[in-house]
């Protein structure tokens, strides 16, 4: 549990930082990030590009869901299961 917050703690200060509208609202895990309009299209390439950078992941087309992408929640969610399956791989 202690990893997860770090992880939602990273995602949310990252997203603070690189997009003007998030300082302005209080960021959580459950806002809407693309449909309260914190990130937009473009902001979504940095915000993949962050993830695997930081969390040594790789983000193919598919996983680039509304699903995956679109709480800081659902990115921690998302980034938990990359490493999972990564761990699972190296074994």
């Amino acid at each position: 549990m202690h990893d997860r917050a770090r992880l939602s703690a990273a995602i949310r200060s990252y997203i603070a930082k690189q997009f003007p509208v998030a300082r302005k609202e209080s960021l959580k895990d459950d806002t809407q990030l693309l449909r309260s309009g914190i990130v937009d299209s473009l902001g979504m390439l940095d915000l993949v590009r962050f993830l695997q950078e930081s969390f040594m992941m790789q983000i193919s087309d598919e996983e680039l869901t509304p699903e995956n992408f679109a709480t800081v929640a659902s990115l921690v969610d998302f980034v938990e299961q990359k490493k999972g399956q990564c761990e699972v791989v190296a074994r």
